[in-house]
């Protein structure tokens, strides 16, 4: 299914956009733009009336798009401003559940990320008593949970999700922020037993570690 709400940082309220709500009521994009400038006093009664500007991606280029991002009560109120029309109202039961659901989402995320602050410090501690450490584990460290837990890299998952996004960890859903304070425990584990990065990394994508027996050659 489709995202309707869609949220760029903890910091931020979810919202939907025009392109949502025009999609899904069977109105003109331009006409649902229009509606939101027509009305904009009453939206913002609400809170201010968030946008960003979209370069066209298309070869012919274009001029840039002013998307305006809608909370959700000025989402609410705007499709009170529709016709009433059955795809109309199965739209606004909709997009009242998934900005419940959003809501929700958000509030583990930050829970997790308070829980997670600790397990962090206690993974650069690590790294720093890690004898094979470099001056770039740390990023290399945290590169390896990230693509465990997405299959990118910090930058990739920024790049993919929110480029403005501060901290890569925010931008994970709260299941993958479990997932990762997980695996960022075991990794804490490995750092302390001084594996090598190799190893850590076979661990991490399922593998064993081999240990060689020592015998002594009589």
């Amino acid at each position: 299914m489709q995202e309707l709400v869609f949220l760029q940082s903890l910091k931020d309220e979810p919202y939907t956009t025009p392109e949502i709500i025009a999609e899904h009521t069977g109105i003109e994009y331009r006409s649902i733009s229009d509606l939101i400038r027509r009305n904009k006093a009453d939206l913002e009664y609400f809170g201010v009336l968030r946008f960003e500007i979209v370069k066209p991606t298309s070869k012919k280029g274009g001029r840039p798009k002013k998307i305006y991002h809608l909370n959700e009560q000025q989402a609410t109120t705007l499709i009170t401003f529709l016709d009433n029309t059955p795809q109309v109202k199965a739209f606004k039961v909709a997009l009242v559940s998934e900005f419940f659901k959003m809501r929700d989402e958000l509030t583990k995320r930050k829970i997790n990320r308070i829980e997670e602050k600790p397990l962090r410090k206690t993974l650069t501690d690590a790294v720093k008593e890690w004898e094979h450490r470099t001056d770039w584990s740390y990023n290399h460290i945290s590169n390896l949970l990230y693509k465990a837990v997405t299959g990118m890299n910090a930058k990739q998952l920024k790049k993919a999700r929110n480029p403005q996004s501060k901290a890569s960890l925010d931008v994970l859903t709260s299941e993958e922020q479990e997932q990762y304070k997980k695996l960022e425990t075991r990794v804490i584990g490995y750092l302390l037993a001084q594996m090598t990065f190799s190893q850590i990394k076979a661990m991490l994508n399922g593998g064993t570690l081999q240990v060689t027996e020592w015998r002594e050659v009589k």
